[in-house]
């Protein structure tokens, strides 16, 4: 199996269908007026956490999504069809980062998770939508919104509720093998496991809980020695950690203090963790070694079991007991700093920014401004009026006049360029 833990795509929401113009033109009614109808809004783009799946792989070969756009408005003021929504599936674990900002958008812990990460575009209005006392025959509409575009970073933490740990050939696929039904890779040579692994156990209940097997740590991980700390994000959420210790090695109780500096080395949560200390391979050596070992690990650990994962000596109850901290262990809370994602969403304020940027030439910024000027046709005077009346609503032009703008200088508001004469 394939295991792809980061990922990167590109998020693109659905256009806004533009507004029509249009006329009603029946044989009986009088000056029939305005019948353009409004454009349909773009489809949303969500990201929902689904417990079937276990890896990112599915975006190694796909990274760009894009939402279904609006229909335009047509006339005899029909509405446009709105796009539809763009659900797009990730792993139960799943963090996504937004690679502009650096912050973390969501985190995707449970099945069905759902976060919004592009909001779709508006759907332009039709001229039937500006008709008034005043102006009866409108002759202008909106352009829908455009899409929202965004890069975003995936990053997998599986979610499970015990962690195997411990060095290279120590015999964690072996066990995981042997309590669950997962066939992990299994040889005598060093990183057999380079991918994560997970397993269901099953309790004496009937219920079962996950079980990682994660790649082997080897002293100098935390400074990219063998596999580094790679996949130590994916024992971060378990509830607590058995540790394999191979006493067919030389000093086992070393090996055992160097994981636990990795671990440190890495998080202090996780370097404290509950661990039960599972002494294996004592298949291979002499039965009074084994009660040496066992002495030496109770001084250092509270619960130490001396095992086979090959003969299955001791395994069983190892899985009982682990069946029964499952229970009494709640899973760790995390304070992820998870930031209001302002990116997914037109940002509708009335703040607003003028600069300078030449002796003649102002440039505005602002949510609100940049929003109505990306529905402002340039070539229909009428909505060019519309946004300059709303700009001096705003006390843009006042800013503007604070700022020194003279008759002729020229204003840019996004792809809008128009010069300024003072009435």
């Amino acid at each position: 199996m394939t295991f792809l833990d980061k990922a990167k795509v590109k998020i693109i929401s659905g256009r806004g269908g533009n507004g029509m113009v249009a006329w009603r033109r029946e044989k009986y009614v009088d000056k029939g007026g305005p019948a353009g109808g409004d454009g349909g809004n773009g489809g949303d783009v969500y990201f929902v956490a689904n417990g079937s799946l276990s890896t990112l792989m599915d975006f190694k070969y796909k990274s760009i999504f894009k939402a279904e756009a609006g229909v335009n408005g047509g006339s005899k003021s029909r509405h446009g069809r709105c796009g539809k929504d763009l659900y797009i599936n990730v792993p139960v674990g799943t963090m996504v980062r937004d690679l502009k900002t650096g912050n973390i958008i969501g985190d995707l812990v449970n099945h069905d998770d759902k976060i919004l990460v592009a909001k779709g575009g508006r759907g332009g209005r039709g001229n039937a939508r500006f008709a008034t006392a005043q102006k009866r025959a409108p002759q202008f509409c909106e352009p829908g919104e455009p899409p929202i575009e965004r890069d975003l970073e995936l990053e997998l933490k599986l979610i499970a509720d015990v962690g195997l740990l411990g060095m290279p050939n120590a015999g964690k696929s072996t066990l995981i093998s042997v309590i669950s039904s997962a066939k992990p890779k299994i040889a005598d040579y060093p990183f057999t496991t380079l991918v994560p692994h997970l397993g269901v156990v099953t309790k004496p209940s009937g219920d079962g809980f996950v079980v990682a097997d994660i790649p082997g740590l080897i002293e100098g991980a935390s400074e990219g020695v063998g596999l580094g700390h790679e996949f130590l994000r994916h024992v971060e959420r378990c509830r607590f950690l058995v540790h394999l210790v191979d006493l067919t090695q030389d000093n086992p109780t070393e090996n055992y203090n160097k994981i636990n500096l990795e671990l440190e080395k890495h998080s202090k949560q996780l370097a404290d963790l509950y661990q039960i200390v599972a002494l294996n391979k004592i298949d291979a050596i002499s039965a009074e070694d084994v009660k040496k070992y066992l002495k030496e690990f109770k001084k250092v650990a509270k619960d130490v079991f001396a095992i086979s994962a090959v003969t299955g000596e001791n395994v069983e109850e190892l899985k009982n007991f682990m069946a029964q901290k499952v229970d009494e262990i709640p899973k760790p809370t995390f304070e992820i700093d998870i930031k209001e994602d302002f990116g997914a969403y037109d940002n509708d304020d009335s703040s607003f920014e003028v600069i300078k940027i030449d002796k003649n030439v102002f440039t505005v910024f602002g949510g609100k401004i940049k929003r109505l000027a990306q529905v402002t046709d340039a070539r229909n005077l009428e909505q060019v009026l519309r946004l300059q009346n709303i700009l001096t609503n705003m006390g843009v032009f006042e800013e503007l006049k604070r700022q020194g703008i003279k008759d002729g200088d020229t204003i840019i508001v996004e792809h809008l360029e128009f010069n300024h004469y003072d009435e």
